[in-house]
């Protein structure tokens, strides 16, 4: 089992393959517009316009598994990014990251990259995974964990 076996649902409800994200360098993170980290969205959409040309694909999750941060619908979240965080990155459609519901990709995330403690649950909003060109996951942090401390993480996949 790889990254690339997975589909994900884009947030406009298209279906896509990770396989499309072959030979890059991935930023995988679940995302809420109503969290207290949200201002996060710049500084992610920053690394993902100056790495961009390099390989880099920020790809984000919207979850409302933590506190109801993530209420809206699709197109309501879509609009939230883009209007009020700047949001050029792929986004995909809501998805559960924890329990019975979470979605395949997360349960592979988790899994790979399990956090403190061992523990493989995804304990907050913009968790984020740091997946190499081989779609090897390579790294998870917390949501204190700023773009800007794991800017140089990726730039050494690069």
């Amino acid at each position: 089992m790889s990254i690339y076996d997975f589909q994900v649902t884009t947030i406009r409800g298209e279906e896509r393959p990770m396989s499309d994200y072959k030979g890059e360098v991935l930023l995988i993170v679940n995302t809420a517009t109503k969290c207290g980290f949200a201002p996060q969205f710049e500084g992610l959409e920053k690394l993902n316009k100056q790495y961009a040309e390099q390989g880099l694909r920020v790809l984000g999750f919207p979850s409302n598994q933590f506190a109801n941060q993530e209420p809206g619908a699709n197109d309501q979240i879509e609009q939230t990014c883009q209007i009020n965080h700047g949001v050029t990155f792929p986004l995909f459609a809501k998805i559960d990251v924890n329990g019975q519901d979470a979605h395949p990709l997360y349960q592979y995330l988790a899994q790979e990259a399990p956090g403190l403690l061992g523990s493989k649950s995804i304990k907050w909003n913009f968790t984020k995974f740091l997946v190499d060109r081989d779609g090897r996951v390579v790294k998870r942090f917390g949501p204190q964990d700023t773009p800007a401390k794991i800017e140089p993480h990726i730039r050494k996949l690069l």
